[in-house]
Parts: C-alpha cells; sequence; structure tokens
C-alpha cells in the first residue's frame, strides 16, 4: 500500500486504511481534479488509494502558490478543521489520478469513536499537520497593525488560541507596509487581516471568526448540553459531557482557556512535572474536546437564557440565535478588576495595560521597567515569566505578606530573583505618559509590615494586572446569585423538590455552574476541572430524574 512518498506525521497502516476505508465511499479521482479549494466552507476526509495529490497554499497578494507537501498513495487528507469547522485553508489538487476513499463528518466522527487506535493516530496526525500548516502556510491568514495596540494584542492571542494558521507583520515594518500596500490597507484600518484575497478592515475576532466560519451556525442537529465559557471547568465539562453521549456545544465570548490562558506557566497542576503554560493546556484541552465531537464556536456572545421550559433551557445569543437543549453548564468565570485611575483606558488601549502574561504578552520587554500588580499566583507567575525575559520587575502587592494568597514555589523563587523587587502594602495611585506608558506612582512601603503612606515614582513601560475577580454572570439574571454576583449552587440553595440540589447545580433546575463563576468555589485550575467533570454527573442525575 505505501510506495514510499513523503508524509507528514504518524501513517495508517495496511489494516489500519482497511478498517477506516469501510466508512467511506471509493471513487476515482482525475488528474487536475480538485478535492478540496482553500475558502471552501467545509470538506471530506479522503484516504488515497491510487491517487497522488499535492497540497497547495494558493497565491496571496504577496506571494505565489506554494507547494506544503505531497501526499501519495497510502495517506489520508485533513487536518484540524476537519473537526473545528474551521474555513479551508488550503487546496488539494490531483496531480496522478487513481482511487480514493471519500469519508463524510458524520461518518468520520463515528469512525473516531469506535476505532481507538485510528483515532489516537487521527489526531496526533491532525496536530501535527496544523503545526505544518501555521510554519509553511501562514501568509494563508495574514495579520497586520501596530505591535504594542491592544486591539491587534486581542488579535493575534485570539489566533493563537484556536490554531489559526497565521503570519504576523507589523505595520511599520517592511513587510507590513507592502501587504498594506498591495491589499488597498490604510493606517485608519488597522489592525487588518487579509484572507483568501480578501481584506477585513479594523478587524476584530468577531469579524475573524466570521470569515472563516467559526461562530454559531445551527445545523439542524439536537443538542443536549451548552456549555457557555472555555475555561478550563468549561472545557472540562465539554469533554466529560461529549465523551459521556451528549451531543455538546461549547460557546466563549472571546477565546478560549479562560483566565488560565493567560498563565505564563502552572507548574502546580498534577500530571504535568516540568510546567504547562496556560495557552499550551487550553491546546491541548481544545484537541481533546475536538476528538468527542465538541462543537466549538467563538466568539459567540450569550445574551442570557429562556427558562419558561424547566426542562428545555434555551441559551439566547446576542445575534439573536436560539440554542434548544437539555442542561446547561455556566462556566463564564471572573474578570481581573480594573482599577478607577485616570489614564487608565488610555493605556489600556494602547497596550501599556495589560491582563495576561502570555508569551505574546511579555515579549520585548528586555532590559525594560515593568509593573505586576497583585498578589496571587497569576501575578507571581508573570513576574517570574517576565524577569525570565530580561524585564526589570517592580511587584506591586496591596497586602502585607507576599505569601498570603501565592504558592510557597512561587514566593520562593520571586525573593530570591535579582529581576523583581516586591513592594508589599502598596498600591498603584497613578499612571503617567504620553501615548505610551512612561511611570507609575505607589502609595505604601517597600517590603514592610505596615504602609508608611510614601509616594514612589517608579520608570514603567508596561503594567500587568492581576487583581481581584469579578464574575461574569450579567447573562445569568434569571438564576439566584449572591451579593457579589457568584452564582449559588447546590448547598448553598434552599431545598427543592428532590430536597438538597444536584452539586453544582443552580436555582433553575437544568442549569449548572462551574469554576470560578459559582459562589464559594477555589480558584485553581484543578479545582475548575474537577467542577468541569463534576458538573457533567449531576446533569445525567437530573435528565434521568425527568
Amino acid at each position: 500500500m505505501h510506495d514510499g512518498t513523503a508524509r507528514r506525521g504518524p501513517v495508517l497502516d495496511d489494516e489500519q486504511f482497511r478498517r477506516l476505508a469501510e466508512y467511506g465511499e471509493v471513487e476515482r479521482a482525475e488528474t487536475g481534479r480538485a478535492l478540496f479549494t482553500s475558502g471552501d466552507d467545509t470538506y471530506d476526509f479522503f484516504l488515497l488509494g491510487a491517487a497522488t495529490v499535492d497540497i497547495v497554499r494558493d497565491a496571496t497578494v504577496t506571494e505565489p502558490e506554494r507547494l506544503v507537501y505531497r501526499a501519495g498513495p497510502g495517506d489520508f487528507l485533513g487536518e484540524l478543521n476537519l473537526l473545528t469547522g474551521q474555513q479551508v485553508y488550503l487546496t488539494a489538487r490531483v496531480v496522478s489520478g487513481g482511487t480514493v476513499v471519500r469519508i463524510g463528518a458524520t461518518m468520520l466522527r463515528r469512525a473516531l469513536a469506535e476505532q481507538v487506535d485510528i483515532a489516537d493516530l487521527l489526531i496526533e496526525a491532525f496536530r501535527e499537520r496544523r503545526d505544518v500548516i501555521r510554519a509553511a502556510a501562514g501568509s494563508a491568514l495574514q495579520l497586520v497593525g501596530r505591535p504594542d495596540a491592544a486591539e491587534t494584542l486581542e488579535l493575534r492571542t485570539y489566533a493563537t488560541q484556536l490554531l489559526l494558521p497565521h503570519s504576523w507583520l507589523d505595520a511599520s515594518a517592511r513587510p507590513g507596509q507592502s501587504l498594506m500596500r498591495l491589499a488597498g490597507i490604510g493606517e485608519d484600518d488597522l489592525p487588518a487581516v487579509v484572507v483568501n484575497g480578501s481584506a477585513l478592515r479594523r478587524a476584530t475576532p468577531a469579524t475573524v471568526a466570521e470569515a472563516l466560519g467559526l461562530t454559531y451556525r445551527t445545523d439542524g442537529g439536537h443538542v443536549d448540553l451548552v456549555v457557555v465559557g472555555a475555561g478550563p471547568a468549561g472545557l472540562a465539562a465539554a469533554v466529560y459531557g461529549a465523551s459521556e453521549g451528549l451531543a455538546t456545544v461549547l460557546l466563549d465570548r472571546s477565546g478560549l482557556g479562560g483566565q488560565a490562558a493567560k498563565s505564563a506557566r502552572i507548574e502546580n497542576y498534577l500530571g504535568f512535572p516540568h510546567g504547562v503554560s496556560g495557552e499550551e493546556l487550553t491546546r491541548l484541552a481544545m484537541v481533546q474536546a475536538l476528538k468527542f465531537g465538541v462543537r466549538i464556536s467563538s466568539p459567540s456572545a450569550v445574551a442570557g437564557l429562556d427558562l419558561s421550559d424547566d426542562r428545555r433551557p434555551v441559551v439566547l445569543l446576542d445575534d439573536g440565535t436560539r440554542i434548544e437543549c437539555a442542561a446547561v453548564v455556566a462556566a463564564t468565570g471572573a474578570r481581573y478588576r480594573r482599577p478607577d485611575l485616570p489614564n487608565w483606558a488610555t493605556f489600556e488601549r494602547s497596550g501599556c495595560v495589560r491582563y495576561a502574561a502570555t508569551d505574546l504578552d511579555v515579549r520585548g520587554y528586555e532590559d525594560q521597567p515593568v509593573t505586576v500588580v497583585g498578589g496571587a499566583n497569576s501575578a507571581g507567575q508573570a513576574a517570574l515569566s517576565l524577569a525570565a525575559r530580561g524585564a526589570i520587575v517592580n511587584m506591586v502587592i496591596r497586602g502585607a505578606d507576599l505569601g498570603a494568597r501565592m504558592s510557597s514555589y512561587l514566593t520562593d523563587r520571586i525573593r530570591a530573583h535579582p529581576r523583581i523587587r516586591v513592594r508589599t502594602s502598596s498600591t498603584v495611585r497613578e499612571l503617567t505618559g504620553d501615548v505610551t506608558l512612561g511611570s507609575i506612582v505607589t502609595l505604601g512601603s517597600i517590603v514592610a509590615e505596615t504602609t508608611d503612606g510614601r509616594r514612589d515614582r517608579l520608570d514603567c513601560r508596561a503594567l500587568f494586572c492581576f487583581i481581584g475577580a469579578d464574575p461574569v454572570s450579567g447573562w445569568l439574571s434569571s438564576v439566584a446569585r449572591d451579593g457579589d454576583g457568584f452564582v449559588l449552587t447546590d448547598s448553598r440553595l434552599p431545598a427543592g423538590p428532590y430536597g438538597t440540589p444536584l452539586p453544582f447545580q443552580t436555582s433553575a433546575p437544568r442549569v449548572f455552574a462551574v469554576g470560578d463563576l459559582r459562589s464559594g468555589s477555589t480558584k485553581r485550575v484543578a479545582s475548575a476541572v474537577g467542577d468541569g467533570a463534576g458538573a457533567v454527573s449531576s446533569i445525567h442525575t437530573a435528565l434521568a430524574r425527568d
């Protein structure tokens, strides 16, 4: 079956090839035929019997057509967008005619569910091919903008989280200016995206998602479970729900990973002895969810719930779409607070104030003074990540003890790091600068047990803020919440028709709340994952009762 043609990643053996072929239909593919084309909304999975196919990135406004790889007899065609529903990025052109086996989306998912060894191989191949595409065909989706602008960073973060093959161009550099000239993009159009030859001006994650087919689309199929929020708790609920037979939809307003995706490194998460970045943990969870058939749509903003029928809650999207289901898991988490300070919003827009410490966020601050505000693990991880990149870090903490809310493995490293200076019992009171941040003013004392009211002006080129937590619960006005807006669940609610509410069950019997959104929750990634898994168990119990 295999003829030695160069392939990308894992390969099916002859027995696996024959077994997988039983899920599809054999057809003849003539030389010159395109099995799928960049820009297609969907495509099928193909096994190559006797045909040879070139996978090419079509010509763009700045580059000619490019051969990505050649697939021959015994190989298969497909990558991660078979599962994500993303638009097709590459063209598959038959260069030597022969037989192929076409497997549609429904039958492919059935094969993934029934053939464990094949599923593992294909998922790994899809991941590896996405990496190949991101490296070889990034110019199929080109982002151009001002590097420090908040809108640009939001767009780049979204593309990275969703594993979109893309290339990034600085609008002030020659390649960026060349793209802007050829695509007719002006300074007022930034950030912009060029996809399939078309320019999206003043691009946002929402407009990119619309262009790539990533927004929620009704397909007529039934939905058992809608998970709102794609942080660790929501991803866990989606994985466990789908793996236990529930037709599951996962929605998120902005991207994937929640606050965890903004963490530079998580070192106390079970099973990762060398630590794992929030971004990588999110990517792994996303692929796992796709493996079990979860439909992921992001950004998809939820406006509220229609609970007029207790047994069939309806999720209402901002665009008016209604998703009827059997149960809802609310996992929208909490967001960091924004201090009420003059110029804060101005420096937010210029990208000088940030709420994450991903690889994209911490770049470019070598030998530059920066400030990290906050005293929990996320702040500690950010400080260490910035210092590792060569930044000069001031940590500003309201409390008197660095270790009060931070894990000891982080406090030990922070105290020993020569590039980090800790300012306890202190707060930020002022931000100064023109277009970019130049300095901040703190009120407090330096490594002291009590504040003496001293004001210090510190040089600062960027401020990373990790303080407080406000629940994202405005869309849940129809369920009971505590005085701070966190959702009440199980034992915090009065008994209902079946006695004490089920774990994670809210005042609405088919709505469950997990993770940071839930009143009384433990703010840790592992706890959030446990919440998501536990909620699915409660959902099965609730469905069985009715």
